[in-house]
């Protein structure tokens, strides 16, 4: 069997996320599965990096997956982009090492947050902005970054409240972008728990609204409550940008 990795791109605004589920076959990964189950004739698992939710679009997640010797990664990739919606694409393939796993040998995720703070959304960018409405102060949103980036424990940033694993992990980064009424942020870190990005993003939006002073942030991260961070910030705005392997670098400018 061959080890195929793929990066592919996403509208996940008509999806019910990236995981195949019982109830429904609006999936990112149950519509993966079913291509390539046609193309080789058995069930294909496939494994994708980053667990996207419900709305949530993709730049560049990575998958891997397992096919018979007899198929090549360029024919997997040229079937997928044959069969799949036009809403779903394989950027690349490349066979690999039989042992690659893309959630498991992640060293670093980006996803970008974007806002769009006037006062009624651009028509051809309304599926990927969160229309807030309003104006930020987004120095002090920078203040609350730097007091969130580092080895922490994020559990009051955790949707699942019956998290049983560690809720430890590190944020590298996390970069401002400003332009015009749109201001996006940019989270880079070696793991994100559930709904994680979503309500880093939406403490720092109240922050940014005077909710809530930057310097908050650190009593939260104490609290180790899901009710003392923000609100989860609705699932339109946020992209997984990029997966890393190897060595992941902070203070890598990631910006294009």
């Amino acid at each position: 069997m061959r080890n195929i990795r793929i990066v592919m791109e996403y509208d996940g605004s008509r999806y019910d996320g990236w995981q195949k589920q019982g109830n429904t076959d609006r999936t990112i990964q149950g519509r993966m599965e079913a291509v390539l189950e046609r193309m080789t004739g058995h069930p294909v698992e496939v494994h994708g990096a980053g667990r996207t939710d419900a709305g949530v679009h993709a730049e560049g997640q990575t998958a891997n997956f397992r096919i018979p010797e007899h198929f090549s990664a360029e024919e997997a990739m040229t079937y997928l982009n044959t069969y799949l919606p036009e809403d779903i694409r394989v950027l690349d393939a490349e066979e690999t090492d039989e042992k690659f796993h893309s959630r498991l040998n992640a060293a670093g995720k980006l996803y970008r947050y974007r806002v769009w703070m006037g006062e009624k959304r651009p028509v051809f960018q309304r599926r990927y902005l969160y229309g807030l409405g309003k104006s930020l102060d987004v120095q002090a949103m920078k203040q609350a970054a730097e007091l969130l980036v580092g080895t922490r424990d994020f559990r009051s940033f955790c949707a699942n409240r019956r998290m049983k694993k560690s809720t430890v992990r590190t944020l590298f980064s996390i970069d401002f972008r400003q332009q015009g009424e749109e201001l996006a942020m940019e989270f880079y870190g070696d793991g994100f728990l559930y709904h994680m990005v979503r309500i880093l993003a939406g403490t720092l939006i109240e922050v940014g609204e005077g909710k809530r002073p930057p310097e908050s942030v650190t009593d939260i991260l104490e609290a180790k409550n899901r009710q003392a961070a923000g609100f989860t910030a609705p699932a339109e705005g946020l992209c997984l940008v990029r997966v890393d392997y190897g060595t992941a670098k902070a203070g890598k400018r990631r910006w294009q």
